[in-house]
């Protein structure tokens, strides 16, 4: 036989033979607390909706989002990411109903810390555009573009509401410059010092956001690659990194995830607080759609689509299956 270095001596199957072999072996866990489950609250309904282009995932009432916060807690996943739809008739230019105190984001966060206390690390997405009539994440000049310091502004309010309203962790997802540095402020100043701050560092400008569109019934128009980044970049996510980290950023999040497992690693390996991915709608979705068909398997999908993010180095994953996942893997 020819000589092939160590060989047969080192046969690397030998750590594959049993199920119990590879678990032992494995050099990437996954587990509840892993996962954070993002979920959508709807105002002026008395029921459910489901979101079609998401299946198995609906925009809940404030009495089904406390049940589902119930069941994210007993099935051991850390945290819920609230995501608020108001009514189309709240919508303006400014997305005031997002900084209403009895705004529809607000009244979840406080349904979920009345329903689960601190059993849940309880979010809130902190952004505009579930709110503004244009869709936009960020206040208009008259021109139609975005002006970055009067969007900063209304941050610093959003901010304000939603720690008020029970949030343990703001996420402010809009992209704009020195969105971080207003934002810690914003709490510091008005006694909120212990909120923390979940920084949308490398939000890339993906085709896969279509379902999330559906999901918060968006209003968007035109398209937001003036703040969210260029796929084709990674050096920019890198200094966007550094900015966020500067001004105080508790932990950094890269978004979406499968696309981007390069960038998740580079940021990984980069800092020393902790990183989280989103696995966004249209991930989700992909997976969902081929295993209806029956191309895939889906639970075998889910867990290695999972797996790929956490071995790229994200302690956190935002998932549409958190619970589900999470049940069984068990505590």
């Amino acid at each position: 036989m020819t000589d092939y270095g160590n060989f047969p001596g080192s046969r690397p199957r030998r750590l594959r033979t049993t199920p119990v072999m590879r678990r032992m072996v494995a050099e990437t866990r996954l587990a509840p607390a892993n996962l954070i489950l993002p979920a959508f609250v709807r105002e002026g309904i008395d029921a459910p909706v489901a979101i079609s282009a998401m299946p198995g995932v609906q925009q809940h009432t404030l009495d089904t989002l406390r049940k589902a916060a119930v069941e994210a807690v007993a099935a051991g996943v850390s945290g819920i990411m609230l995501f608020g739809v108001p009514l189309d008739g709240k919508k303006d230019a400014r997305g005031t109903a997002g900084t209403d105190p009895e705004g529809i984001l607000q009244a979840g966060l406080r349904a979920v810390r009345e329903e689960v206390g601190d059993d849940l690390v309880v979010m809130s997405d902190l952004c505009l555009d579930e709110y503004t009539d244009h869709g936009h994440c960020g206040v208009l000049t008259e021109d139609g573009r975005i002006d970055n310091d009067a969007t900063l502004e209304r941050y610093a309010e959003m901010a304000q509401v939603q720690a008020d309203a029970g949030a343990h962790m703001v996420g402010p997802s809009g992209m704009m410059d020195g969105q971080v540095g207003v934002i810690r402020d914003a709490l510091d100043q008005t006694g909120h010092e212990d909120v923390s701050i979940l920084a949308y560092t490398v939000k890339y400008s993906s085709a896969f956001y279509g379902p999330f569109r559906e999901a918060v019934g968006s209003s968007l128009q035109g398209d937001r690659k003036t703040y969210q980044q260029d796929p084709a970049n990674v050096r920019e996510s890198m200094r966007e990194l550094a900015l966020d980290l500067a001004e105080g950023a508790d932990m950094v999040m890269v978004k979406p995830a499968g696309p981007y497992l390069d960038v998740l690693a580079r940021v990984a390996d980069a800092v020393d607080v902790p990183v989280a991915a989103y696995q966004i709608s249209g991930e989700y979705a992909m997976i969902e759609a081929a295993a209806e068909k029956g191309w895939i398997d889906r639970d075998a999908a889910i867990l290695e689509s999972l797996t790929g993010i956490r071995r790229a180095g994200a302690q956190m994953i935002l998932t549409y299956w958190a619970t589900e996942v999470a049940r069984k893997l068990g505590h």
